[in-house]
């Protein structure tokens, strides 16, 4: 699987531009980034981490695996992110290490319009016949590792417990 290349200067173009914290560790992803009509139930997004020592790109699908009235989707935007336990509702043994809400988050229901909340949306890892998202934001089973080992080396060395999550439709410059 190809990974998401850009620029360096273009990605922290976007930190700057959401006036992100340039010493810490932050989230970006990019919809689209594969195609130019955005596609559910594909991993045609791109998720990067960038932070003073890292710059690492991540294959990722940003919107719900399926379409259906009332289903979520996150609105571009800056969002609260920390480390936490993805599937709570699940037996012990389907639960794992991944990003959950920090705060608040926006989301778009599919029909229905915009809603602010609590609603698990979370950054987790997807799987190899589905990207499994209700609405939440999944890296690609085969980079998840690296991308949760990564993002939590950054965060510790940056003393963060909250991660900025930067969503955007484009690339920005």
């Amino acid at each position: 699987m190809e990974r998401p290349i850009a620029q360096i200067e273009t990605i922290r173009g976007i930190v700057k531009h959401f006036n992100c914290d340039p010493n810490q560790a932050v989230i970006i992803g990019v919809r689209g980034f594969f195609s130019k009509e955005n596609k559910i139930n594909v991993y045609d997004d791109a998720i990067f981490l960038t932070s003073p020592r890292a710059f690492q790109s991540f294959n990722a699908n940003t919107d719900p695996s399926y379409a259906r009235t009332g289903i979520a989707t996150l609105k571009s935007g800056l969002w609260k992110y920390k480390l936490g336990i993805h599937g709570l509702s699940k037996p012990k043994f389907l639960q794992y290490k991944a990003l959950v809400q920090a705060d608040q988050v926006t989301v778009m229901r599919q029909n229905k319009g915009p809603d602010t909340g609590w609603f698990g949306i979370n950054i987790h890892k997807g799987s190899r016949s589905t990207t499994s998202s209700l609405g939440c934001q999944t890296i690609h089973p085969d980079q998840w590792s690296s991308f949760i080992t990564s993002v939590e080396s950054e965060m510790k060395i940056a003393k963060q417990t909250v991660i900025p999550y930067v969503l955007v439709d484009k690339l920005l410059g």
